[in-house]
């Protein structure tokens, strides 16, 4: 990659120091010039099981792009001393590249969620930009953990000629897909992005851009879903709290305190 990539240990996690508009641009870019690339979004979620999991942690870092979704970890990314990252968070993500008319030209495959989701996804979608080009969409059966596809699933995607592949599983599992797949599809850019296909289909809501903007979001989540995601939030983010404070202030030794820039 020609442009420098600078990136900052987040608990063992090279997170990119990175906002919005220089995702897109490298986004942009890397379609332009058709290179194979994988972009992880990381909530906090992600960067705790990436810290608890050295093979997982491994896999994120690998990726071309780890962008900052979530308020509390564009923050503790400055506390590491980054200076431009701003939160990437995958639902605008997705809405901006698949609504922006630069993005036009621009072929989008769905991979995840299921045929209902998709459906009021592409319609959405359509309302807000109505030149989207949507080549493909592909619900999976439900597996626990991410598979290799049949050789016709590949085939299906390459003959869609995407040029991202929007890959909606839920971390880890989507993260470990696209790792999988990364050199048996053709798409230039493959993302995984989360819950992301539900919130622009409606399915579920969004938090007001207030809580978004303080760090809430996580509670707004956990109010209409409690029971399936009090582990994630309750849990999770106490773990993310208390290791970044150790972290920051030396107080344990961190995971990967090295990252190579």
């Amino acid at each position: 990659m020609s442009e420098e990539r600078k990136r900052v240990p987040v608990l063992g996690v090279a997170v990119d120091d990175i906002d919005m508009s220089s995702t897109l641009s490298r986004i942009r870019r890397w379609i332009h010039e058709r290179t194979g690339v994988r972009i992880c979004v990381a909530p906090v979620s992600t960067i705790v099981e990436a810290s608890e999991d050295p093979e997982y942690r491994a896999l994120v870092n690998g990726a071309d792009l780890v962008v900052p979704d979530g308020m509390p970890v564009v923050w503790a990314a400055r506390m590491k001393g980054a200076r431009q990252a701003k939160r990437v968070c995958g639902p605008d993500l997705m809405r901006k590249i698949c609504t922006d008319y630069s993005f036009t030209h621009i072929k989008h495959f769905f991979y995840g969620t299921d045929q209902d989701t998709l459906a009021l996804l592409r319609s959405r979608l359509q309302e807000m930009n109505p030149e989207i080009n949507i080549c493909g969409a592909i619900a999976p059966p439900y597996f626990s953990k991410a598979v290799l596809e049949s050789e016709e699933t590949i085939a299906q995607i390459n003959a869609a000629e995407a040029d991202i592949v929007w890959v909606g599983l839920g971390a880890p599992k989507q993260d470990v897909w696209v790792h999988l797949h990364r050199e048996c599809l053709d798409a230039p850019v493959l993302i995984g992005i989360g819950a992301a296909f539900d919130f622009l289909a409606g399915v579920k809501p969004r938090a007001p851009v207030w809580m978004q903007r303080c760090g809430l979001e996580w509670f707004f989540r956990l109010c209409c879903e409690p029971r399936r995601l009090w582990r994630r939030y309750l849990v999770g983010n106490t773990k993310f709290l208390w290791r970044i404070i150790k972290e920051v202030f030396g107080l344990g030794t961190s995971v990967g305190k090295n990252i190579k820039k």
